[in-house]
């Protein structure tokens, strides 16, 4: 396996467990883990939304950075290189 399958796995395996783990914390009607974890940061007068928000764009980035490392992993992973030389 060449240094960019490794490099790429490592990755792309860090990137699938945050995803999932950020998709975990995300509430949902009022009941979620985020409610459970993260009770005390949500405060009426700080705005829950500014949270949220953060939260939804650490999850599109995670999830973006692990839908281009199986792009790539895909393309390379037989023999390393792009192009099968």
């Amino acid at each position: 396996m060449s240094p960019l399958n490794i490099a790429m796995l490592i990755i792309m395996s860090i990137s699938a467990i945050l995803t999932v783990i950020l998709v975990l914390m995300h509430s949902g009607k009022g009941t979620g883990v985020s409610d459970m974890i993260a009770a005390s940061m949500y405060n009426a007068t700080a705005g829950s939304g500014i949270w949220e928000k953060n939260l939804d764009r650490l999850t599109v980035v995670f999830a973006v950075i692990f839908g281009i490392c199986v792009c790539v992993m895909a393309l390379t992973f037989p023999v390393g290189t792009i192009g099968g030389v």
